[in-house]
Parts: C-alpha cells; structure tokens; sequence
C-alpha cells in the first residue's frame, strides 16, 4: 500500500488589472518562443538535415534574453519549459510514428492555443508568502484558497481558463488517506446506454452533460458566426461559448469525481476493461469496394458515436478512479476486454452477438441476464484470476485472446 502519493492542487487566482496583462504578456512571450523554437527545428532540418536537440536551444537562451530585453523579464525556468513542451511534442511525435500510428506532426499555437506556462522548481521564481503567490518579475497574487495544500510542493503553474486565472501546485509526498476496508470486490463495465455497471448489477446512469446543452451550446454558436471578425462583441461571444463549455466540462468531472469516490468506499478491489478510448472514437477508413468507389456508411456512423464517446469521458473517469483508489488504499486492476461481452459468466460459453442485443441469454446453462452485467461479472473474474484467485469452472478457465 502506497503511504505518499503525487498530488496536483488547483486554486483560483485574484490578479489586478495590472498583474492580469503582465500575465497576457507572459503568455504571448512563451508562445512567441514556442513557434520560433518549432521554425528553427523545421527550418535546420530541411536546409541541413540537421535535428536540434532541447538542451541546444536551451544554450541559446542566455544569448536571447542579452539581446531581447522582452524575454529578460521572463524567469529562465519558464523559457525552459517553453522548450521542453516543444521538445516533448517532437518525441510523442517520432513514438507514435515509430508504432505505425497517425503520428501528427507538432504545430505552430495561436492565441487560443497557448494557456499557460510553469515555473519548474518551486521556491525559484515561485513561492508563497502569508497566503500569497509571488512570482518572479510579475507580483504578489491574491489566492482564493479552497483548501491548504499537502506535502511538498515542486512546480508551478499559470493557466488561463474561460472564467479567470488558475495556479497549480503539484506536490510530492502527500500522504495517502487509507478507508476503512469492506471486503467487497467488483468489476465495472462501462458503456452508453449506462455510464457503468458493477458485476452485482448496481448501475450508474450516463448523465450525458454535452448531450443535455447541445441545443444551447448551438444557439450560441450560431450567434458568434454572425459577429464580424475583430469586433467586441465577436471577442465576448467567444468568451460566453467558452464558458458553456467550461461548464459542461466541470459538470462531466465532478460527476466523475463521485461516482470514482462511491466506488472506492464500496469496494476493497475494482476491475475495469484495457480501454483505450482514443481508439474508440476515432473514425475508421472508408472502404474501397470492387468497383473501386469508397463506401462512407461505416465512417459516417463512427462519426455519430464519437460525440456521446467524448462525452462519457471514460479514460478521464478510469484515471480518476486509479488516483482515488491509489489515495484511499484501495485497487484497481485492469483486465484484457476480448470477449467479455460474448462469454458467458457463468459456464464460459462464448455466444456471439451483436451490439444490439442488449440480453445476455447462454444456450448452454440457461443465463439469462443483461449484456452489460454479464461483461462486468467477466470483468471480475478476470481481475481475480491476474491475482491468483482460483479460477471458477467455465468463463475463468477460458483463456481470452491476448491476455
């Protein structure tokens, strides 16, 4: 059991007038830097073949800040990570091209593109006085404390959202908060139809935030294509649209913060599916048939689910619930997918069905039992096999592809 955790604490600024364009200027200097760092890498290496390195142009910051009076005024830590963003980008960049994946190439980021920036060691153009946030060459910043901070803090960060400025302390050695155990254990299955269900058939319903504000989140929309580039009132329809959907975002996480805590306090030990929900919602290939013409129905009806898919939010939700686990002493485990769906808890038989059959009904032992239970019950066994629990006859003695 985990004693210390990581622990990010996010608190709501109160700059002035002033300290609030000082930080615009901050941000426009690091997303300045960060394009110029992106051209240089591009341009050396079409004229040279040459592939700079993070910590070479690092070595030209001391020659930029002596000749740019604009980037003097910045602490050294923030044009660090200007640089180390960059160069992040770059190595997800040759990762996922190395993997056969889409790999997207790193881009160049305008105004709405860049929101924050970050002091690398705290107590080093960072640091808190009496409650306020001082920072190097910007000021001292009222903070609207919600709660004190644990262990110790290592970065800083400043970031811009749709309703005012935010700070980030993340902290090592915050210690774990363990809940009393239960001996219950579970395996969840997440869905559509149903947000999740446990293997005991408790279900959570999909509270479908983005699908409930669809319709005004259109009739704002609507209402900034009809303002005119540059004006006021363009730039105030832009940030009333940002907040809905700031809104709809914060309603999707604190959902997912409770139903995450419900669980941990239920369950000692909780299985869930491998999923990749990147993979999920992205639209597959259109199909070349014999004629040599495209069929677009399979991509148009991926692009349908991908909505309510971004809306359910299940990698967010399961990072969320590995975290609050980790906090509270508890387990998470997750187990391969393949057929979970398709075998039968209770003998193993594996029946195929389509995705429309939502009852589960095994010719071979008379299971009668909904689809998604049926998955969490597989989910279960599957997580006390990788255990070493003894396995149950039928649906654990099945080993399923992959696994």
């Amino acid at each position: 059991m985990l004693e210390t955790v990581r622990k990010t604490y996010q608190e709501r600024l109160k700059p002035t007038p002033a300290q609030e364009r000082e930080l615009e200027r901050v941000l426009w200097r690091c997303r300045t830097l960060y394009n110029t760092a992106l051209e240089q890498r591009i341009t050396l290496w079409r004229q040279r073949g040459v592939s700079l390195t993070r910590y070479s142009q690092e070595a030209e910051l001391k020659a930029l800040r002596a000749e740019m009076p604009d980037y003097a005024a910045l602490h050294s830590h923030v044009l660090q990570d200007v640089l180390a963003r960059l160069d992040k980008t770059y190595q997800a960049f040759f990762r996922r091209l190395a993997k056969g994946e889409t790999p997207g190439f790193p881009r160049f980021h305008g105004r709405d593109r860049y929101h924050s920036f970050t002091y690398k060691e705290f107590g080093n153009g960072a640091r808190l006085d009496n409650g306020y946030l001082v920072l190097s060459k910007i000021g001292c910043l009222a903070v609207r404390w919600s709660r004190p901070i644990e262990g110790i803090p290592k970065t800083v960060t400043i970031s811009k959202e749709a309703d005012g400025w935010y700070v980030s302390f993340s902290c090592a050695d915050v210690p774990t908060q363990p809940l009393p155990f239960t001996g219950h254990e579970t395996g969840i299955d997440v869905g559509l139809k149903v947000f999740l269900i446990t293997a005991d058939g408790q279900i959570v319903e999909n509270p479908r935030h983005y699908r409930k504000a669809e319709r005004e989140l259109k009739k704002v929309q609507k209402r900034l294509s009809q303002r005119k580039k540059g004006s006021n009132r363009r730039k105030k329809a832009v940030l009333v649209l940002a907040k809905k959907h700031q809104h709809v975002r914060r309603q999707r996480t604190d959902c997912h913060h409770k139903t995450a805590l419900a669980l941990v306090r239920q369950y000692d030990t909780i299985s869930h599916e491998a999923i990749q929900p990147a993979n999920l919602s992205r639209r597959p290939a259109p199909k070349q048939d014999e004629n040599g013409t495209y069929e677009h129905t399979g991509a148009s009806r991926k692009a349908g689910l991908n909505k309510s898919l971004h809306d359910a939010g299940w990698g967010h939700f399961l990072s969320i619930l590995t975290f609050k686990a980790a906090w509270a002493g508890k387990r998470v485990e997750a187990v391969n997918p393949a057929y979970t769906s398709q075998d039968c808890s209770s003998c193993g038989e594996r029946i195929s069905k389509s995705l429309s059959v939502r009852t589960y009904v095994c010719t071979n032992c008379g299971l009668i039992l909904d689809r998604d239970e049926n998955a969490a019950r597989n989910i279960q066994w599957r997580g006390q096999r990788l255990r070493g629990v003894p396995a149950l006859a039928g649906a654990l003695n099945r080993e399923p592809v992959g696994l």
